[in-house]
């Protein structure tokens, strides 16, 4: 899970709030870069497999690697607006350079561009729009590479 680790510091660096950076969120972030990087060049940037679950697109990768990495990321447990508990994924060592390709920094970077101002109901709203979320059942995986296909196909067809 190098590769995931190296999103998670790319987006932790360049993701201009970091108080909004929970794991739900940061996990969504992934999400939305990978169907940007499926999109664009037919391939996913992390190895996740997704899973469409009661929040949408979720698994607990993103949080493991945190876990797992300690001398570079910590969770800190704090509270939202409405006092519920969220846990907030930081950066301890901002020296680390994460290996990514120029495509797969290009996809990130769309997706900070585009999310960075958006409250957390807006932001939901946007990832529960995209084509996997809408197009599958909840409790499936979300094969992101096939379902980039078939969009990029239904989206031919409907210009033709």
């Amino acid at each position: 899970m190098n590769k995931l680790k190296d999103i998670m510091v790319y987006i932790l660096k360049r993701y201009p709030n970091k108080d909004d950076l929970s794991n739900a969120r940061l996990t969504k972030l992934v999400y939305l870069s990978d169907w940007h990087q499926c999109l664009n060049y037919k391939k996913q940037i992390s190895p996740i497999d997704w899973y469409f679950d009661n929040f949408g697109p979720y698994v607990s990768d993103v949080q493991n690697t945190a876990l797992e990495n300690p001398a570079l990321f910590e969770i800190e447990e704090t509270r939202n607006m409405f006092g519920k508990l969220k846990r907030v994924v930081r950066l301890l060592n901002e020296q680390y350079e994460p290996s990514l390709e120029t495509g797969e920094i290009e996809s990130i970077e769309h997706i900070i561009n585009n999310t960075s101002k958006l409250n957390w109901d807006e932001f939901i709203k946007l990832v529960y729009s995209t084509y996997p979320i809408i197009s599958s059942d909840k409790y499936s995986k979300l094969n992101l590479i096939k379902k980039a296909a078939k969009y990029r196909l239904a989206q031919a067809e409907k210009m033709n």
